[in-house]
């Protein structure tokens, strides 16, 4: 980096160094006798190079970078995208003054390199990570020392600080004929009482900003066919000077719609992922979703060790565990089929999601079928962590397993984002296994366990 501006200093050195006057070597005609008369000489001086001529001199990959330090130093508030400006050389000759020099609005390598530095520092205070949410595909900048408190679910997730002076949300949802004017129009109105002091809306994105409540705000959205992407940050006014130079990386590093090998399909998988098993007999087989418990070096359940996989149904993607030496299982009971329409989700959530705890939890869903087929959507997704919870009718009786399903970036309409295996469906997969699923308890919360699968 530091070598290509040293190259185009030296060169435009050169150039302006390159003689204030030419004499012209000429005389005029003379005739005999008569002593030549001089020619006027014309000095010639080469055209200035302005500070934006330098700065187009540079790579793609230089401006980038030097507006985002610029940016992060608190000198650059306008979109890092690399285009030289009148906005990015006042912020170079600012940063200049800052540091005493002068304004010449082109950095020599000595300022570049403090430049870079202090940016580098300002990023590390701050906890600054690139991130794939594995609830939504969307890849995105977080300042995780700022914002350590994390939960999220499959529409969306949210980062918050300990005090809850700055938050971040991320939002996914589907939308019907989507356009970022109505998108737009929505943030302003909801929630409620926002004043909006900024406005961009372009055909791809929007953005907002202004105040709050009390917080200042900054909104960025996008959509892909029927699927929107928006991101929220809220943050105290007091934390302005720490919080401005986050807003704009964010905004810049924010990929709502990741293109290329993700398109087709799921964000890559964590290290470490949890979810949830249903315990169906007191020897230690545990029924889970497959998906959860795929590609694992280790499984282990919570409590009780490690586990192996014996079986799986990829159709339906169920796996059966199994657990040996463990006491004081607790099967729950399969052997009743589900009449009611409506259903309670028993499972564990992700421990970000429940401050690293790991209790039981139950959250009420509908179904639906998806396509006309035999596939069952459930509305609302639950919580990350609830893959292979146990799903009970009103009457408590066992209407089958959910399933979490991995984010498909604009996907068909069509696609669930949780979804359920009937309670058929599971016994059959048990019984072609040998686990005799009748009888148990009726007690979803004391038949789940906490799945835990270690990959690379």
């Amino acid at each position: 980096m530091r070598s290509m501006l040293t190259a185009t200093l030296i060169c435009m050195t050169a150039f302006l160094a390159a003689g204030t006057s030419v004499q012209a070597q000429m005389t005029a005609p003379s005739t005999a006798g008569a002593k030549p008369k001089p020619v006027t000489t014309v000095p010639i001086r080469p055209a200035l190079q302005t500070p934006a001529d330098t700065a187009n001199a540079m790579a793609q990959a230089e401006r980038l970078a030097l507006q985002s330090d610029l940016a992060w130093v608190g000198q650059y508030n306008g979109a890092i995208t690399g285009e030289v400006s009148e906005r990015m050389v006042a912020a170079i000759k600012e940063f200049q003054k800052a540091r005493a020099g002068k304004p010449t609005g082109v950095l020599n390598p000595q300022e570049r390199g403090i430049l870079a530095d202090t940016a580098k520092r300002k990023q590390e205070s701050v906890g600054w990570k690139i991130v794939t949410d594995p609830g939504t595909g969307v890849r995105l900048g977080v300042p995780t020392k700022l914002v350590p408190q994390q939960s999220s679910d499959a529409n969306g997730a949210r980062w918050n600080s300990p005090t809850g002076t700055i938050q971040i949300q991320l939002a996914r949802r589907k939308e019907a004929n989507p356009t970022t004017a109505k998108l737009a129009e929505r943030e302003k109105k909801e929630p409620a009482g926002r004043t909006i002091d900024y406005t961009v809306i372009k055909p791809d994105f929007f953005v907002l900003s202004g105040l709050q409540g009390l917080k200042k705000f900054y909104v960025r959205g996008t959509f892909k066919g029927d699927e929107v992407r928006i991101l929220t940050i809220l943050y105290d006014q007091a934390t302005e000077h720490t919080v401005e130079p986050v807003v704009i990386a964010m905004s810049s590093a924010f990929n709502p719609l990741p293109s290329g090998a993700q398109i087709a399909g799921p964000p890559p998988r964590k290290t470490v992922e949890y979810g949830t098993g249903v315990v169906v007999s007191d020897d230690g087989a545990i029924v889970t979703d497959r998906q959860v418990v795929d590609s694992c070096l280790a499984i282990a359940i919570s409590g009780h060790g490690n586990a192996d996989r014996v079986a799986e149904d990829k159709d339906h993607d169920l796996a059966l565990l199994r657990i040996y030496g463990a006491r004081g299982l607790k099967p729950l009971n399969l052997a009743n089929g589900a009449s009611k329409p409506g259903v309670e989700l028993t499972g564990i959530a992700d421990p970000q999601n429940q401050g690293g705890g790991a209790a039981a939890s139950s959250v009420k869903a509908s179904i639906a079928q998806v396509g006309g087929g035999s596939d069952l959507a459930l509305s609302p997704a639950p919580a990350i962590g609830f893959s292979g919870a146990a799903a009970l009718d009103g009457d408590g009786k066992f209407a089958g397993i959910a399933l979490l399903k991995p984010v498909v970036v604009a996907g068909p309409a069509a696609a669930a984002q949780a979804a359920l295996v009937p309670a058929d469906t599971v016994r059959e997969f048990l019984k072609a296994n040998g686990v005799d699923a009748a009888g148990g308890s009726p007690d979803a919360k004391a038949s789940v366990v906490r799945v835990i699968c270690v990959r690379k």
